[in-house]
């Protein structure tokens, strides 16, 4: 009798775990900013403050790699001293497909360098992954 209880109450707290998890997952919103302007703005803000948080939150990549990823691309930006960053929109602001990114290096030379932006459900994000 004691072992069909502690059988049920492990039966019980795995469910409970399973759709607390389902529900955290389904709740998490979509990448993404409501405009391209928008968009512009918190990847500049995300890449010349290298705030990991924001930089997730615009970016279309796995889930389960996001924060590595993101974490890991900022850190690149701190190794080379990147400043002055500026983002640019093409082939223009309305429906770019396209981000430009640029600025300078921690001795003045300049880098400039393109990511994938794309629309999802009304979301406009930078991508990383293929379109497949």
């Amino acid at each position: 009798m004691r072992r069909n209880t502690l059988v049920a109450g492990v039966a019980v707290i795995v469910v409970v775990w399973i759709v607390v998890v389902t529900v955290l997952i389904a709740r998490q919103p979509e990448p993404g900013v409501a405009t391209p302007a928008q968009l512009r703005q918190e990847l500049e803000l995300a890449l010349d403050s290298r705030d990991v948080e924001r930089f997730a939150r615009l970016t279309a990549y796995p889930p389960g790699e996001l924060d590595e990823f993101a974490s890991a691309y900022l850190d690149e930006f701190r190794r080379a001293g990147a400043h002055d960053v500026t983002v640019t929109l093409r082939p223009n602001d309305q429906r770019p497909t396209v981000a430009t990114v640029s600025g300078k290096r921690a001795r003045g030379a300049p880098f400039s360098y393109d990511i994938a932006v794309g629309e999802a459900g009304g979301r406009w994000r930078i991508e990383f992954t293929p379109p497949l």
